[in-house]
């Protein structure tokens, strides 16, 4: 079953402990970021006072209680789009409590995690993230099967990450 609009915000909106998030590709083409991009790459930083609707989301459920959190599997050197993506998203993400981590496997093997990104939601409710290759999503889908092995790759993805900022500030240089 395919998810837009209500059927995906509801995964969100009903999600009682926390949603949770692979990410495998180098980019993500999404046209609303094309003239952020293009300022970005032009040297353009990301305002330390930006905002979203993401990020009263993220700021809201932490104060529910519940958590976000995210693996992004990446490989340097890193992608326009992944600094992109770190400038003016992860970097502000962060501040309002979204659980975001790194895991580089330039220098080593994948442990064992899939190409597919994916949300997984209370560890019980998988929607596989679909995108062609250049990174254009096709579609959302709601995963029918047991997730047990999703619940695997989240507990891989999370142990052999690092924290975002550790990431961007310590020895591994982005």
């Amino acid at each position: 079953m395919h998810l837009d609009g209500d059927a995906w915000n509801d995964c969100f909106d009903s999600m009682e402990r926390e949603a949770w998030r692979l990410e495998t590709l180098p980019v993500y083409t999404m046209p609303q970021e094309a003239e952020k991009l293009k300022r970005f790459l032009a040297g353009e930083k990301s305002p330390d006072d930006y905002a979203s609707g993401w990020m009263d989301e993220v700021r809201q459920w932490t104060l529910e209680g519940k958590s976000v959190g995210r693996v992004h599997v990446v490989t340097r050197p890193l992608s326009d789009y992944l600094r992109f993506e770190f400038e003016y998203y992860y970097r502000h993400h962060v501040k309002v409590g979204e659980d975001i981590r790194i895991l580089d496997v330039t220098d080593r093997e994948n442990p064992g995690l899939p190409d597919q990104d994916f949300w997984m939601f209370d560890e019980s409710k998988v929607v596989l993230m679909n995108y062609r290759a250049d990174g254009t999503q096709i579609n959302r889908e709601l995963y029918e099967g047991d997730p047990e092995s999703y619940r695997q790759w989240k507990r891989i993805a999370v142990a052999e990450s690092v924290p975002f900022l550790e990431y961007v500030s310590g020895d591994v240089r982005p």
